[in-house]
């Protein structure tokens, strides 16, 4: 076999792949833009990581199997072998879009993805350059890599009224999740956010608009109270709690008395021990005809860093004695 040909070929495709999906993104007209981007940018990915695995000698098929090559989890897998590799995260965010969520995707998923796929743009173009030396600006032109977002943001109110219950619960889940996620990780390599964000300053001249707080402003403010939503107030899954967990001790150098750090089974004895199932203020239960799944909030994560800062080298420890 020529793997030099095959190596070119795959690299050829992989790049037309990548531009296939930006030009569906990209383009106005197109309703299936967010599907048909996340397909071909998956195949340009796993396309440029095989031709890499190749460069450095090893199989691209599976062992029991010589007539089919890994799937691009695998792939991914073999290349970035850190499991919190920033890249690999975004990587799998996408490809879970791909695989499971695209009959339940609504236009709404726009403006919750597209800061993971301009970042997964971003990282391709530059690992096509450091695996294989490929300059993307040599096929498309730079700004085509600036993705054309739609940032309509829209409510979980308005989201329960437009859908069914099943793909309304879907989307707020995997919405939180990716908030969530975005939040604790704070990479480009994962997510590159496009926001607004607005300040109340006194200093007139640092303002760019005025509002009625001061006086003589044509536009009216008013801070009110609303009631709080737990999808709002609760948006980490049992999985982003470990993972908000672990990047938190990261980020404070916290160690724990146990060598595998923070893990599931740590959090469930952390749970139990605190019966937090039963506080509203840490959790809360969502039902769905059948089905039932709680969801945590931002204070249990605290909760559970301030307990870890008291006494790292016995926390598991004691949760073991209780």
């Amino acid at each position: 076999m020529d793997y030099d040909k095959l190596i070119r070929n795959l690299i050829d495709k992989s790049i037309e792949a990548f531009i296939m999906g930006l030009e569906i993104y990209n383009k106005p007209t197109i309703k299936y833009r967010i599907e048909g981007f996340s397909f071909f940018i998956c195949n340009a990915w796993e396309l440029m990581l095989k031709a890499h695995l190749l460069n450095l000698g090893k199989d691209i098929y599976y062992k029991d199997d010589n007539t089919r090559t890994i799937s691009l989890s695998d792939a991914v897998k073999r290349v970035y072998t850190d499991k919190k590799t920033r890249i690999r995260l975004n990587l799998e965010r996408i490809i879970d879009l791909r695989n499971t969520s695209t009959h339940f995707i609504t236009q709404e998923y726009e403006i919750k993805y597209a800061p993971l796929f301009q970042a997964c743009v971003i990282n391709y173009t530059k690992e096509l350059n450091r695996f294989h030396n490929e300059d993307i600006t040599k096929h498309i032109s730079q700004n085509f890599l600036t993705l054309s977002a739609s940032i309509e943001n829209i409510t979980n109110d308005e989201i329960k009224i437009k859908y069914p219950a099943e793909i309304a619960e879907k989307f707020i889940q995997k919405s939180n999740e990716l908030e969530v996620l975005t939040k604790e990780i704070n990479s480009d390599n994962f997510s590159i956010n496009i926001s607004q964000k607005l300040y109340i300053t006194k200093n007139k001249n640092d303002a760019d608009f005025s509002v009625k707080i001061e006086k003589g402003s044509p536009n009216s403010i008013a801070i009110a109270k609303e009631f709080k939503d737990p999808s709002n107030t609760h948006k980490y899954s049992y999985n982003n709690v470990i993972t908000a967990v672990q990047e938190r001790m990261n980020k404070n150098n916290l160690k724990i008395d146990n060598p595998n750090g923070f893990t599931s089974r740590i959090l469930t004895a952390f749970i139990d021990f605190y019966n937090i199932k039963s506080d509203i203020k840490y959790s809360y239960l969502h039902k769905i005809g059948n089905q039932s799944q709680y969801t945590y909030s931002e204070e249990l994560v605290n909760f559970i860093i301030e307990c870890i800062k008291k006494k790292p080298e016995k926390f598991v420890e004691s949760l073991k004695n209780a």
